[in-house]
């Protein structure tokens, strides 16, 4: 049930959601209803053979329903990938708590699992590692490179703030599992790519230094953890 539940949601909400459909689905609220309205099939169809009580796959297509149509009214103003990140995240735990309530998926174990997690001290450390190399490790870099630099308050207009993010924690991952050497292939390709239009501004030294100092960042805080 657990699997065939996760599938109808990759289903329901990827593959029977066409092109048009999405296209609908951001300019009108007929269009949320329409997909969510395939979703709710969808998760019946696959919840058929486990003779589901009806309720938990109602549950699932209205709150399906809800997070879309909230998203559709309020039009939050995060970047795309945070607003999708909270979208499916929010689906997911919609379906674990429907699966909860059915008696296929032992909450409880969740909640030994996340008590576990915050009792280890080791993985607590990791987490507080991690935890700072997304923003306020960019928070950081931007005073540090503009103060080094230019000695003024930074500017955070920074489109490449996640790109960043995700370069750190790879490089951090990296420096903790012994392999130093991966570490240029993970910065060098968004410099090569970017040295061009960079060089041409009167940013170059700004954006050297926040280059520097996130690579230092991440290899130092991946040192750290690899000492633990």
């Amino acid at each position: 049930m657990i699997l065939a539940m996760l599938l109808a949601h990759l289903v329901g909400d990827y593959i029977l959601q066409w092109n048009q459909l999405a296209a609908w689905k951001s300019r009108a609220l007929a269009g949320v209803t329409v997909h969510c309205i395939i979703v709710f099939i969808v998760t019946w169809l696959f919840a058929m053979p486990f003779q589901p009580v009806w309720y938990l796959v109602t549950f699932i297509g209205v709150m399906h329903y809800l997070i879309d149509a909230v998203q559709f009214l309020t039009k939050p103003k995060f970047s795309p990938l945070v607003r999708f990140s909270l979208d499916q995240l929010a689906h997911f735990i919609v379906i674990f708590i429907a699966l909860g309530l059915g008696g296929y998926l032992d909450l409880s174990f969740v909640s030994n699992f996340v008590h576990g997690l915050f009792q280890n001290d080791q993985m607590m450390v990791y987490l507080v590692g991690y935890a700072f190399l997304t923003m306020p490790a960019w928070v950081v870099i931007k005073f540090a490179a503009y103060g080094l630099v230019n000695n003024s308050p930074p500017e955070f207009g920074d489109n490449n703030k996640y790109l960043g993010i995700l370069e750190r924690v790879l490089m951090a991952t990296f420096v903790i599992l012994g392999q130093f050497l991966l570490v240029p292939f993970v910065v060098a390709p968004r410099l090569a790519m970017e040295w061009q239009q960079i060089n041409q501004s009167e940013k170059t030294a700004v954006y050297l230094a926040e280059w520097l100092v996130s690579i230092a960042a991440a290899v130092g805080i991946g040192v750290l953890l690899s000492l633990i």
